[in-house]
């Protein structure tokens, strides 16, 4: 597992988790202010990406067909699990997620909040884990298996005139990965444009909540994709302008872009695409529902960025991950102003200053177990933990 490493090693340990398409690289702006305060920062190159790839499949790219389930939920979160053992750790003052980054956070601090003491998502709510039939003892009748919501969602979109297709059925096909590494207009241009069309700098985004399903058509070309496209196709009239690419340069500049392109050049998308495909295979996520009901009872933020439509582009999910984290106050909810889905990269000192605001104050909570007294009373004592 490749990773970036600031800090003392000897300091509290923040572990930061990109997402599609990054790599640990997308926190370069981040981790020396965080390491600046005093905390050791990790930023890995997940499983399939950037320079941890090649653990996985040798020196050959990452094929379509390869076996799928080494990229399930839980392989991702041991993965980072036993990332924080390799460094000698035995506990993880906060783990925050970007983008696909945040689900395998979120599933960190909900399946072992004795290690993750604390969580940000950013940019992805996460809904909390998913439920299982309730109640069910007696009913008169067997209950009617049901389409799964991403098979009802594509005949919805499929039907629409024209037809439509979401993001996540087309990074989960066949032909995504050939698509985004070989585009006409080269990979360079490619990687460019999605950046730009996801940033606070293209002026459509103007994310706003979605009522339900219906109003999905809503979302921009990269969510919501017309039927017979791909992605590069789906973006290609919206690449910068060359006013556009002034400011995308600010936060962007080529020297940067260059990694992100050198490193999916050499890797291809494939290693992040099976995170899709995984996700939307009922198989590989059955084991998910393990954690039904469960909640997360560890301090918790979301920090995203106001143009960024990832915040509502599954409706309901940013109230969901209310009720799912148990600890996250009104306050813990951050929107970045001009700023889109990149926030780490696009507006690095203000996710700074959050992020050692939000630490600061969860570390300061004092948070207390119950143990038993020795004796004959029947009364309980609090120690701090």
């Amino acid at each position: 597992m490749h990773i970036l490493e600031a800090g003392d090693p000897s300091g509290p340990l923040i572990v930061l988790l990109h997402g599609f398409p990054e790599l640990s690289y997308s926190w370069r702006k981040v981790m020396v202010p965080l390491s600046n305060a005093g905390y050791r920062v990790v930023a890995p190159d997940q499983r399939g990406y950037g320079r941890t790839k090649s653990c996985f499949a040798g020196d050959s790219p990452i094929q379509f067909n390869d076996d799928l389930s080494p990229f399930r939920i839980l392989n991702l979160v041991h993965d980072i699990i036993a990332l924080v053992y390799a460094l000698g750790c035995t506990s993880v003052l906060t783990v925050v997620g970007h983008d696909f980054g945040s689900l395998v956070a979120s599933h960190c601090a909900l399946i072992r909040p004795d290690l993750f003491k604390s969580l940000v998502c950013m940019s992805a709510p996460y809904p909390g884990p998913p439920s299982l039939p309730f109640n069910t003892e007696n009913q008169s009748t067997p209950s009617v298996h049901q389409a799964s919501p991403s098979v009802t969602l594509d005949r919805f979109l499929r039907s629409l005139d024209p037809p439509k297709k979401h993001y996540t059925a087309y990074l989960s096909g066949p032909d995504a990965g050939k698509d985004m590494h070989d585009p006409p207009e080269g990979l360079h241009d490619f990687v460019r444009a999605y950046f730009h069309v996801k940033s606070g700098d293209w002026p459509v985004n103007n994310p706003h909540p979605l009522g339900g399903v219906s109003e999905l058509t809503k979302l921009p070309h990269y969510y919501i994709m017309p039927a017979g496209s791909s992605m590069p196709e789906a973006i290609r009239q919206d690449a910068p302008s060359k006013e556009e690419a002034v400011l995308q340069n600010l936060w962007l500049p080529e020297e940067d872009l260059d990694v992100f392109v050198e490193e999916f050049g050499r890797n291809g998308f494939q290693g992040g695409l099976n995170w899709y495909r995984a996700m939307t295979d009922e198989q590989l996520t059955v084991d998910l529902s393990l954690f039904a009901g469960k909640k997360i009872d560890v301090p918790a933020m979301f920090l995203g960025g106001a143009k960024d439509w990832g915040v509502y582009q599954s409706p309901g999910a940013l109230e969901k991950m209310h009720l799912c984290c148990t600890r996250m106050r009104g306050e813990d909810v951050i929107l970045v102003e001009g700023t889109g889905h990149w926030v780490q990269q696009e507006r690095p000192e203000e996710v700074s200053r959050h992020l050692l605001h939000f630490i600061e104050t969860a570390k300061s909570v004092r948070r207390f177990r119950r143990i038993p007294i020795q004796g004959s009373e029947a009364h309980i004592s609090l120690k701090e933990d």
